[in-house]
């Protein structure tokens, strides 16, 4: 049984963009729920628009059971989980969204990930803790509801999260109209709260309601009573960081070690709000006419130097570099005291050559960060 997309079309004027994307992506409905298989979700962060055909597919209760049963214990994962699923999986949209927030935070921010979940702190995260991560993902998204027909918003929430839930529902916390900038500050703020009894009191209700996802199986277990400890749930981060990466990294390189400068800069300004690409591409085939290439090792440390870019912004004003721009020594410093990570010399000045636009071999702070920091959110700031 499948159900066009285009029938409840008009649910998308009640979505914020996050959800447009999830809904756009999804390609298998349960119960009234969305789901991502894990292609779905690689082609959601690598791709701007799915490839396939505009359906979502109904599963049955014995189809569901079949992919569950086959989902690996997290002690087989590999940078390889989501692509060996491929079809085999279902991934709900608070999920989505707790893994959009891995690819984009540093290795040193995991281990405060598993911190917040793990609010008994015995060190391990059991279902009933990461199921908390359901509920504060959607009072996030109740207080940011669009208003208007009820019904309409009311189906929006079955899509997404399975259950409906009156809007007197939300749970009245002090500060409530300060609207936090991501999901990543709305779970680290929310569980800095004393909200914790009453949010696993409702993790009980809506596991008891709620099928087991993919997830869910891979870190507890089919029968939900195994936990989860730090070294498993790094493993897992870092995984999921290096198999985006490799599959962003492969989708360029054609089997060769390495990719062109150019694809390099087409990777790093997509997701972007440059609007004129071509005079950047334009400006380093100019400055870099013999081609050396970039190696998997380059690329993939210039991304972790990413997901540290709030460390490295504080870095730049604490040297007040933020009122002038830097020139690469300075730059490769700048990133190794902030990040520990080390930019290899070829790197560095491929770098400068996409986004020194007036070319004088210097770069200006305020122009890469910003758009640095839209790629680094893949468009979602």
């Amino acid at each position: 049984v499948t159900e066009n997309r285009s029938d409840p079309e008009d649910l998308h004027l009640y979505a914020t963009p996050r959800e447009q994307r999830f809904r756009r992506f999804a390609s298998l409905e349960f119960e009234g729920q969305l789901y991502m298989t894990p292609y779905d979700f690689i082609q959601a962060v690598t791709n701007d628009e799915p490839k396939r055909a505009k359906k979502w597919r109904s599963l049955s209760k014995q189809e569901l059971n079949q992919i569950l049963m086959e989902t690996p214990p997290v002690w087989k994962g590999s940078s390889k989980l989501f692509r060996n699923l491929n079809e085999k999986g279902v991934i709900s949209y608070t999920e989505y969204l707790f893994l959009l927030c891995i690819l984009t935070k540093p290795h040193a921010g995991f281990r405060i990930a598993f911190n917040m979940f793990d609010t008994d702190g015995n060190e391990m995260v059991d279902k009933k803790e990461f199921l908390v991560l359901q509920e504060i993902f959607r009072k996030k998204n109740e207080k940011r509801e669009k208003k208007g027909d009820e019904e309409k918003r009311a189906m929006l929430r079955l899509q997404l999260y399975g259950y409906h839930t009156p809007t007197n529902s939300v749970l009245k916390t002090e500060g409530e109209d300060l609207v936090p900038r991501s999901y990543w500050d709305t779970l680290r703020r929310s569980t800095s709260q004393a909200l914790f009894s009453d949010l696993a009191e409702r993790a009980d209700d809506i596991s008891s309601s709620l099928s087991d996802t993919t997830l869910l199986v891979h870190f507890f277990g089919k029968k939900g009573k195994a936990e989860l400890n730090f070294e498993d749930f790094y493993r897992f981060m870092d995984n999921l960081q290096t198999e985006v990466l490799e599959i962003e990294f492969l989708s360029y390189s054609n089997g060769m070690n390495t990719i062109s400068e150019e694809d390099f800069a087409h990777i790093l300004l997509r997701y972007t709000n440059v609007e004129n690409t071509s005079s950047y591409l334009e400006n380093m085939r100019c400055r870099i006419p013999e081609e050396k290439g970039i190696t998997f090792d380059e690329f993939r440390s210039f991304f972790q130097f990413l997901n540290n870019l709030e460390d490295f912004t504080i870095a730049m004003q604490m040297y007040n570099f933020a009122s002038r721009s830097i020139g690469q020594d300075e730059f490769k410093r700048a990133v190794y005291v902030a990040t520990g990570v080390k930019l290899s010399p070829h790197l560095v000045n491929t770098v400068f050559k996409i986004f020194d636009v007036d070319r004088d071999d210097q770069l200006s702070y305020k122009e890469f960060i910003g758009i640095m920091k839209d790629r680094l959110n893949r468009g979602f700031r």
